[in-house]
């Protein structure tokens, strides 16, 4: 078993590094201090500036195929990326990406969501979740009704990422209410690529972080026929496809927080001085940055796990919600013993601990909360699907 890195992984894991470090750290203080002034986070044009920059120099499009100008890495090596993206609070990600969904698109709808989306000239969003069918996905109630050679779209969808910015949606709706009704979820939803000139318009949710995710209405929206991604009825597999690649790589990025947020507690430590000492000499600080460093450590485990899974045309869901329920949970408790070794300084919205305490507890929430992955890995074991002993066994 070889856990090493070839020398081209290293190479980019090591050039992402730098570039997190000189061109994204030091975006940091500055966007704190618009937040604190109730600011603009970025100036127009800003992080796409940024992406071009780093396209300049060949990063563009991390698992885009090399025919649409990606890279094409491997999903270890993207998850490794984005531990180091995670390094930074800053929410910079390389240009070139579309939904993974997009590429089971037709020709036609390639050329006019794909390839634009992967080229920056479109933005998309994917919209699932209900107000009433979060967790349970199987429960959306959105619908689709043929009408002639066209679709007409009702329903609304809640807590959608890129909601507000996107000009075309990936909506996924109930085409076969009788099916859906017997709980024949796989047969029943299909999946819509829509304009917003279509008519679907979106609504800003202010939230405790700075995620600001959209609520979605649909009233009478039209669409041809040849709206469709994918088959008709066959959408929510698409979903899930969706859905299980983000549960790898959300704690991912989670974890390159999580490593500089001890990196910061333990040069507090080191610092702080109370009755005589360092805190770093006191056994309780010491205890919440060894149980840090251990739970960090099995996370990274638990997400290459999932995705060198993937990588090898596995069935990877089992692993994928190990990583996520995992990595919310022990994130938040990383997150919040560093803030407990910065005492007050950590409350404070001068630094960016508390801001990481915001934007990690959503990681207990989306793409899955901690509930759903425990009733799937429990089920997986339960019924046979999963061993204790995952893939080694």
């Amino acid at each position: 078993m070889d856990l090493t890195l070839n020398e081209e992984e290293l190479a980019v894991r090591d050039w992402v590094r730098t570039f997190v470090k000189r061109e994204v750290m030091p975006m940091e203080q500055e966007v704190l201090r618009r937040e604190r002034a109730n600011e603009p986070t970025f100036a127009p044009g800003e992080l796409e500036d940024l992406r071009a920059k780093a396209r300049e120099a060949g990063f563009f499009g991390l698992e885009t195929p090399e025919e649409y100008g990606g890279m094409a890495l491997s999903a270890v090596m993207t998850a490794l990326v984005n531990v180091e993206l995670g390094r930074s609070f800053v929410p910079f990600s390389f240009g070139g990406e579309a939904d993974n969904i997009l590429f089971h698109a037709n020709e036609q709808q390639k050329q006019d969501y794909l390839v634009p989306t992967i080229e920056g000239t479109r933005k998309s969003c994917f919209a699932i979740t209900e107000p009433g069918a979060g967790s349970d996905a199987r429960a959306i109630r959105t619908r689709a009704v043929r009408d002639g050679d066209d679709w007409v779209i009702d329903g609304e969808k809640t807590f959608i990422t890129g909601g507000n910015e996107a000009d075309f949606v990936i909506v996924f709706a109930v085409t076969d209410p009788e099916k859906h009704a017997a709980g024949q979820t796989d047969e029943s939803v299909t999946a819509f690529l829509v304009d917003r000139e279509a008519g679907w318009r979106s609504e800003y949710i202010d939230t405790m972080g700075q995620w600001g995710p959209a609520s979605l209405i649909f009233e009478g929206v039209r669409v041809p026929h040849s709206s469709i991604l994918g088959e008709e009825g066959r959408g929510f597999a698409l979903a899930m496809q969706w859905i299980g690649r983000g549960r790898y790589l959300l704690p991912a990025r989670a974890l390159g927080g999580c490593e500089r947020l001890v990196e910061m507690g333990m040069e507090h430590a080191r610092n702080r001085v109370t009755f005589g000492q360092p805190i770093a000499d006191r056994q309780a600080i010491q205890w919440m940055i060894a149980d840090s460093a251990v739970e960090i450590e099995a996370l990274r485990w638990l997400v290459l796990s999932a995705a060198w899974q993937a990588d090898q045309g596995m069935d990877s869901r089992h692993a994928q919600s190990m990583a996520k329920l995992y990595g919310g949970v022990r994130c938040n408790e990383v997150v919040d013993r560093m803030l407990q070794v910065h005492g007050g300084m950590g409350y404070t919205r001068e630094l960016p601990i508390e801001r990481w305490y915001r934007e990690l507890r959503l990681l207990r929430i989306y793409e899955g909360t901690d509930e759903i992955q425990r009733r799937t890995i429990a089920r997986n074991l339960l019924k046979g699907h999963a061993s204790v002993g995952g893939h080694l066994r």
